[in-house]
């Protein structure tokens, strides 16, 4: 959530600012804002809404200088407004900053400052903090990083800070714990590039170092970058070589970045399995490094949240179905909580599309701390859960920047498909048969999830039947199950709409008191063995009045006949079919919303990295 951009060096600032911002609009935000430092003066423009009301705000007015900081914020103190904007300023003027996070303390040490004489403007606890650093600085007679070490050892919670002092415009200082900071080098350090992630630096730099818990960075023009700890104690910067594909940040003719990754879906999933699925075999580094490691595991504990938790519930399925090892799945805000009992006989597989997610990267240190062994499924190469993995596998699905999660989804599933057959195979409890059945079937799905697209224009057409529903039940079973709680979770996402998943056959105990003739309910009623039953539970609702949408295995007559709509898929075994159906149920969410007029790619009270609890 929220975004930070900054840059120091030889260009005029304000174009690189606004343009990062642009690229950061995916993780969600409700106002925007920037500081630039023009000779003695410090400009600061903030805004309410998006990042051409910014624009807007301070068109006509001074927006030079070749050092300056930018925001777009998440609400988590104070609502949305140009005064709760960041960046935020010291008391004297000199000081701007941004930040990322919650500082949990911020009533504590409001409290402490206002006895000083502190006064503030605004609700957040961001204002707190600048004022916190100033206080210091003042009090003590020291130089500004020292008063932002001291400042952020008194804070607790999560932050990405980045600060500017007009009275030293050669100066940029940033700071992390627990919530992404990424810094790009120009050639010769003659100019640096601040960000949330490396999507607003990826066009001026492919040279990124990312800054870890309790790090402070001071980034001084054309000076070799800086790095110490919470305690002065200097650190060695990784500077990495990025490759992010600036196309993928573009919409590509689409209406929406979330329907061009729908479409992306075949592409990117050839990307996942490009050097990982052979004809013959499955090879995957991780496995093969970590071979003992991992068949020897007592049990596979899988922490996640939201989609990442749905594709999880596939996962469990296939490990176990394939491995033979006890697999449990927690959301990361519940493990990091609870008395689980962890050692180091467990596995812990953390799975985010960010690789930020503030729950997981808690349940992993919480892991670590037990001596369990981590590994870490992620997409964001360089991200914070996969630095702090044992080991893992990277989806390599590209930037997702539609806040509703749909390539991530498949890319996760792909991955778990991989990873169980290939420890299944190490641990040689898979018939060479049904292993080779399975790995063919998987290259396949590339094109299968084609023909599925292929129906788009159709469920287009469908979805305008169903903007008048207030309610949406979901219902499959067996691999199913977690399609049907992904789907409604895309649906209640960007359409509003309240939807909710069940197993089918738990229909009966509960839900089916909600079954009328305005209540849509939708069936992943593909082939498998249960298939009969699920018919069972059409007639059910049949029976009510309910509306049923049903997705179907090609040439399947007998749900045909029951159900009003019905959305085919192609065949396919049955531990790969939530890669195919769960194609039609983003479609569907998707033309819903659209049909409803509602902004598809930033849905209201969400953000795209879930970076504080």
């Amino acid at each position: 959530m929220c975004g930070i951009v900054g840059y120091i060096g030889h260009r005029e600032a304000y174009p690189i600012l606004i343009n990062g911002l642009k690229r950061l609009e995916y993780r969600g935000y409700d106002s925007a804002g920037c500081a630039l430092i023009d000779g003695d003066q410090l400009n600061v423009y903030k805004a309410k809404g998006k990042v051409s009301d910014l624009e807007q705000e301070a068109e006509g007015k001074d927006v030079k200088g070749t050092v300056g900081i930018a925001h777009t914020r998440w609400a988590t103190h104070g609502e949305p407004s140009a005064t709760n904007a960041h960046p935020h300023v010291s008391m004297d003027g000199t000081l701007a900053l941004v930040h990322n996070g919650i500082i949990e303390n911020y009533a504590t040490l409001r409290e402490n400052l206002s006895k000083h004489g502190v006064t503030f403007y605004s609700e957040t606890d961001t204002e707190i903090l600048v004022k916190l650093i100033e206080y210091i600085k003042n009090k003590r007679q020291c130089d500004l990083l020292t008063a932002v070490r001291m400042a952020l050892r008194q804070s607790i919670g999560a932050y990405a800070i980045a600060l500017i002092d007009k009275n030293d415009p050669d100066v940029l200082i940033v700071a992390r714990k627990s919530s992404p900071l990424a810094i790009g080098i120009g050639q010769n350090n003659d100019e640096f590039f601040i960000g949330s992630d490396a999507s607003p630096i990826a066009e001026y730099t492919k040279q990124v170092t990312y800054l870890n818990d309790e790090e402070v960075a001071v980034v001084r023009r054309g000076k070799p970058l800086k790095i110490v700890n919470l305690y002065n104690e200097e650190v060695e910067a990784n500077v990495q070589t990025i490759n992010l594909d600036l196309g993928m940040l573009s919409k590509g003719g689409f209406p929406h970045f979330m329907l061009k990754e729908i479409f992306d879906q075949p592409e990117v999933l050839r990307d996942c399995m490009r050097g990982r699925l052979l004809p013959d075999k499955v090879v995957l580094s991780a496995v093969v490094n970590y071979k003992e490691h991992l068949l020897n595991a007592r049990r596979f504990i899988i922490v996640s949240c939201g989609t990442s938790w749905h594709a999880g519930l596939i996962g469990k399925q296939l490990i176990e179905s394939f491995c033979e090892i006890p697999t449990e799945v927690e959301y990361a805000s519940e493990f990091r909580y609870n008395r689980t009992t962890v050692d180091e006989r467990d596995v812990v597989i953390a799975v985010s599309q960010s690789g930020e997610t503030a729950d997981t990267l808690a349940a992993i240190e919480k892991a670590k701390e037990k001596g369990a062994f981590v590994f870490g499924i992620v997409n964001a190469v360089g991200s914070s859960i996969a630095r702090a993995s044992d080991t893992g596998i990277y989806i390599h699905v590209g930037p997702e920047i539609g806040v509703a999660s749909t390539k991530a989804f498949t890319g996760q599933v792909t991955v778990f498909s991989m990873f169980a057959l290939a420890l299944a195979k190490a641990k040689g409890v898979v018939t060479e048969e049904n292993y080779l059945t399975i790995i063919g079937e998987l290259s396949c799905i590339p094109d299968k999830i084609n023909k599925v697209l292929e129906q788009n224009d159709r469920i287009r057409s469908l979805a305008r039947i169903f903007t008048y529903a207030h309610n949406f039940l979901y219902l499959g079973r067996g691999y199913n199950y977690p399609v049907a709680l992904e789907g409604a979770l895309k649906l209640k996402e960007i359409s509003y709409i309240h939807a909710e998943g069940y197993p089918a056959a738990e229909m009966k105990h509960g839900p089916i008191a909600l079954i009328d003739s305005e209540m849509p309910v939708v069936f992943l009623a593909t082939h498998h063995k249960l298939h009969k039953k699920i018919m069972s539970n059409m007639m059910e609702v049949k029976s009510r009045g309910g509306r049923i949408i049903a997705v179907v295995t090609e040439g399947d007559d007998e749900v045909r006949a029951i159900a009003d709509e019905v959305i085919e898929v192609p065949p396919t075994e049955n531990c790969l079919v939530p890669l195919l159906s769960v194609i039609p149920l983003q479609l569907l969410a998707y033309h819903v919303a659209v049909a409803k007029g509602l902004n598809v790619d930033q849905p209201r009270n969400l953000a795209k990295s879930v970076t504080v609890e």
